[in-house]
């Protein structure tokens, strides 16, 4: 019997997804795991202040041709080291780039958010807690204030007082044999908005209702003199498929999603933000069109990026969520 359509990153059959949440629900990772034997990658900087590894694996021109996992953490780049986790377990597992009849070396890109809290704690996701993360992959994927979401915010254009929670949201969509499915962690400095262009989530005045960051900027207004403020942005985002796509064309991917995103969240890719989208292949099927995975990447992307911030708040009810059932 075929197993039921699951609406998220792991509609791709093979990827798996497993979170870490620290106890006191300000930080987290989220692995991405890929099928045995691997899978295709690239990704698009849309963002001017990333913290990344192993960013090198994923141009279309390097050497390694596939890539094992993602890792997507919080800690800023204190919690890059958590790579190191996901490294051992797939060591364990015998998977990662052949390099001798008895060694491999796993293929982990990981990117950051910054949400290392005020008081100065050394509270960062560390290489046990992404083995943990990988130790509880599957294909069910949590979302809201979890795993790499948990200590994310939105609307942090006037002040970290004035923003309002982030988080992690993932869709997925089917067309004949071709899925797919996207997963967002939402750390922005601008507003999340919806397909009507109002204000889901983002930067709220005195009075607690909403203001728009992008027109405070347009008249001026600054960010100078609030590190905090300038620093603790990023929105990070996976798109993934079963389509057979080469490495050129998953660059171009995951310029779709910084696309998709960059209508929704306002303003996105700025000096102050992260902003990075990784494209994933499987490689099983062919696609109807060039053009029809860019465009299925665009409404679950959107989706994705709305649930994230309505499940972090306590709720999914997604405007248009019956327009985003799998066909």
């Amino acid at each position: 019997m075929k197993s039921p359509f699951v609406p998220a990153l792991t509609a791709v059959s093979g990827i798996a997804v497993g979170h870490w949440t620290h106890p006191s629900g300000g930080t987290g990772c989220t692995v991405i795991l890929s099928p045995k034997g691997g899978m295709r990658a690239a990704a698009a900087i849309r963002g001017r202040a990333t913290g990344t590894r192993e960013f090198d694996a994923l141009a279309p021109r390097h050497l390694v041709p596939h890539i094992d996992a993602v890792l997507l953490t919080g800690g800023s780049a204190y919690g890059l080291g958590a790579a190191d986790g996901v490294m051992r377990w797939l060591r364990e597992q015998g998977r990662g780039l052949p390099v001798s009849p008895t060694q491999v070396v796993p293929i982990v890109p990981a990117a950051v958010i910054f949400d290392l809290p005020a008081d100065g704690a050394a509270r960062w996701p560390r290489a046990d807690d992404a083995f943990a993360a990988c130790e509880a992959a599957g294909t069910t994927v949590a979302e809201g204030s979890v795993g790499a979401g948990a200590g994310a915010t939105v609307g942090k254009v006037t002040g970290l007082e004035h923003a309002m929670k982030g988080g992690l949201g993932t869709w997925a969509v089917q067309v004949g044999d071709v899925v797919v499915s996207a997963l967002v962690v939402v750390n922005a400095l601008g507003d999340v908005r919806g397909p009507d262009g109002r204000i889901l989530a983002g930067a709220r005045g005195a009075d607690g209702k909403p203001r728009d960051g992008q027109a405070y900027l347009a008249e001026g207004g600054t960010l100078f003199g609030r590190m905090a403020q300038a620093v603790s942005n990023t929105t990070l985002a996976v798109v993934a498929t079963n389509v057979e796509i080469d490495r050129i064309g998953l660059e171009e991917l995951g310029r779709a999603g910084c696309d998709a995103l960059a209508r929704r969240i306002t303003p996105y890719g700025t000096l102050f933000d992260g902003d990075i989208c990784f494209a994933l292949s499987t490689a099983e099927v062919q696609a109807r069109s060039p053009l029809q995975v860019e465009s299925l990447v665009a409404d679950v992307m959107a989706t994705a990026l709305e649930r994230a911030v309505r499940m972090a708040r306590g709720t999914a009810d997604v405007p248009g969520l019956a327009d985003h059932t799998p066909a």
